[in-house]
């Protein structure tokens, strides 16, 4: 199994799929399952029973279900588009992901 190139809190572009073009941030991801949720991306209904005992209505609510990842695709600001990545060594050693097209840095600032 190959390593997951996403991690939480980029912003991804669906390519495939009801919700394609629709850009989002990742909330989570599942390395073992190789998918990912999105926010706001693959909306499912859920139906949730009443109790009482702990104060819960009961209804329909809707949740972003995971996405598998070969769905995705990492979105590149400077592109405006969906881009493969690569890995770019540093002069201090560091690794960081770098858009493939304009070689922009795909990291996040911390």
């Amino acid at each position: 199994m190959s390593k997951i190139q996403i991690k939480k809190g980029d912003t991804v572009i669906v390519i495939r799929g009801k919700d394609k073009g629709k850009t989002g941030k990742v909330l989570r991801v599942f390395p073992d399952e190789q998918r990912v949720i999105v926010e706001k991306v693959n909306f499912v209904k859920e139906f949730i029973r009443r109790d009482r005992s702990r104060n819960i209505q009961g209804g329909i609510m809707e949740k972003e279900a995971p996405i598998h990842v070969s769905n995705v695709m990492l979105f590149c600001g400077e592109c405006n588009r969906g881009v493969r990545i690569k890995k770019k060594i540093l002069e201090d050693g560091s690794k960081i992901r770098v858009c493939h097209r304009c070689e922009a840095s795909l990291e996040r600032m911390r």
